[in-house]
C-alpha cells in the first residue's frame, strides 16, 4: 500500500475507507490466443481498477513489456488513484499490462493491440477504462484501440488527426520541467542555475531534458538502459535526441561516458529518475549527491530508500506530483473527445502548469503544516479526496 500508518492517523482513515483502499476493486487476467505476433503463442494481460470511486472511467496507461507482471499492473494501478485524486480529476485509477517485448516491430504491436482492444472492448466501449500511453506503447497503438472502437473518447494519447490532443505527447515531460522550475525555490537558486541529472531518454526522460534545456537549466548527464553521457558544461539534448534516434540509445554520444549507477550518484543539484521504477534504493540511497530528486517514473523510490533521502534532508517531489502532466492532459483529451472542441499546444501548457502549480501549493501547505515529507502530503492530500467522495458516495 502506498499509505502507511502515520498517514491514516493523519487524515482519520476508518477502517472500511482502508480496506476499500487496500486492496483493487477489480482484476480482469486474459491471454490473446489469436493476435499474437511471430513467435508467441499466446500473451497475457492484465487490467486492473484499483479503486473506482471517482470513476467511472478508470484512468491509466498501457505498459508492454516482456517482464509485466498482475503485481506491477495493481500497483501501478494505485499509483494512478492517487494520482487521478491529488489533480482532483474525475477519474478511478487503473492501469494495463500486456506481457510482451516492448522492441516490437509497430506492425506486430499491432496485432497485439487489435486482440487486446477485441477482448476487452466492453471496458473501453463502455467507458468503465480510458487507457493512454506507457512504456512500450505510443500514439500508434492508442490509434489501433480507437480505430477497433471508432469513439474518440474511450482512449487518450491519440494521434492529432483523429482527435488527440496537441501536446499530449510531451505532456508528461513538459509536466516535469514545470515541477522542476517549481522546485528550485527549495534550493534557493534560478532554474537557469541548476545542474540536472536525468535517467531516461524515452517519451518521460526526453521531453524532460528538451524543455529544461530550453528553459536554461543544464543538463549535465542522461542514460538509458545501456548507458549514458556526461559533459558538465551541458549535454546538447537536440545532438543527443538526433543521435539516439540513429543509434537507439544515449550511450556513445561524447563526453565522459557513465552508467546508470554513476548518474544516480552525480553530485548535481536535481536528479530525475524518468525511466523504471525501483532505481533508488536502500543499496545506493545513502550514495544519492542531488539535493532535490523529481520522480519523472512511476514509483522510482524504494520505501526504504525514501527513508533514508529524507533523513539525509535530500528533498523528494513524488510521481503523483511530479509526473502527472500526462493524466491532466489526458483529462483534457478525453473530456474533449465528448465535446468535440479543439486545443491549441500552448493551451494544453498552460492547463498543466496551472493544474500541477496549484496541487504543488496544496502540497507544500500540508507537508508544512503537518511536518511531514512532500511524498506523505501528497498522499494525505489525495486521500483525503478519496474520503470525501467515497463519503459522498454513501460507500462509508
Amino acid at each position: 500500500m502506498l499509505i502507511d500508518e502515520e498517514i491514516v492517523k493523519i487524515v482519520g482513515l476508518e477502517e472500511k475507507a482502508l480496506m476499500l483502499l487496500s486492496e483493487p476493486d477489480r482484476v480482469i487476467h486474459f491471454r490473446i490466443r489469436e493476435h499474437v505476433p511471430p513467435g508467441y503463442k499466446m500473451v497475457h494481460c492484465y487490467v486492473v481498477y484499483h479503486n473506482v470511486a471517482r470513476g467511472p472511467p478508470c484512468k491509466g496507461g498501457i505498459r508492454m513489456s516482456s517482464d509485466v507482471t498482475l503485481e506491477e499492473t495493481t500497483q501501478l494501478a494505485e499509483i494512478m488513484t492517487f494520482k487521478n485524486a491529488l489533480m482532483d480529476l474525475p477519474f478511478g485509477g487503473g492501469k494495463s499490462g500486456i506481457a510482451a517485448d516492448s522492441g516490437l516491430k509497430p506492425e506486430h504491436k499491432r496485432i497485439l493491440m487489435e486482440g487486446f482492444a477485441h477482448e476487452i472492448r466492453y471496458e473501453l466501449t463502455s467507458g468503465n477504462y480510458v487507457p493512454a500511453p506507457d512504456l512500450g506503447t505510443g500514439p500508434r497503438e492508442m490509434a489501433v484501440i480507437f480505430g477497433e472502437t471508432h469513439l474518440r473518447e474511450c482512449v487518450t494519447g491519440k494521434p492529432v488527426g483523429i482527435g488527440g490532443l496537441p501536446g499530449r505527447e510531451e505532456a508528461t515531460g513538459y509536466g516535469v520541467s514545470a515541477i522542476v522550475e517549481r522546485s528550485a525555490e527549495f534550493l534557493k537558486k534560478d532554474l537557469q542555475d541548476l545542474t540536472v541529472a536525468v535517467q531516461g531518454f524515452g517519451n518521460v526522460g526526453g521531453w524532460t531534458c528538451a524543455f529544461l534545456a530550453k528553459k536554461g537549466a543544464k543538463v549535465v548527464a542522461v542514460a538509458d538502459k545501456e548507458g549514458g553521457t556526461m559533459n558538465k558544461n551541458g549535454v546538447d539534448i537536440e545532438g543527443l535526441k538526433n543521435h539516439a534516434k540513429q543509434r537507439g540509445t544515449v550511450r556513445g554520444y561524447g563526453g565522459k561516458e557513465i552508467s546508470n549507477k554513476e548518474l544516480l550518484e552525480l553530485d548535481v543539484d536535481v536528479l530525475i529518475p524518468a525511466a523504471v521504477g525501483g532505481v533508488i534504493t536502500a543499496g545506493n540511497a545513502g550514495k544519492v549527491k542531488a539535493k532535490l530528486v523529481i520522480e519523472g517514473a512511476n514509483a522510482p523510490t524504494t520505501k526504504e530508500a525514501d527513508g533514508i533521502l529524507e533523513k539525509r534532508g535530500i528533498k523528494v517531489v513524488p510521481d503523483i506530483l511530479a509526473n502527472a502532466g500526462g493524466v491532466v492532459a489526458s483529462y483534457e483529451e478525453w473530456r474533449k473527445g465528448k465535446s468535440g472542441s479543439r486545443t491549441k499546444r500552448e493551451e494544453t501548457y498552460a492547463t498543466i502548469s496551472s493544474t500541477l502549480f496549484e496541487e504543488f501549493d496544496q502540497v507544500l501547505d500540508c507537508s508544512t503544516r503537518e511536518k511531514i515529507s512532500l511524498r506523505k502530503a501528497a498522499l494525505v492530500t489525495a486521500t483525503r479526496r478519496l474520503v470525501d467522495t467515497m463519503s459522498g458516495r454513501g460507500w462509508l
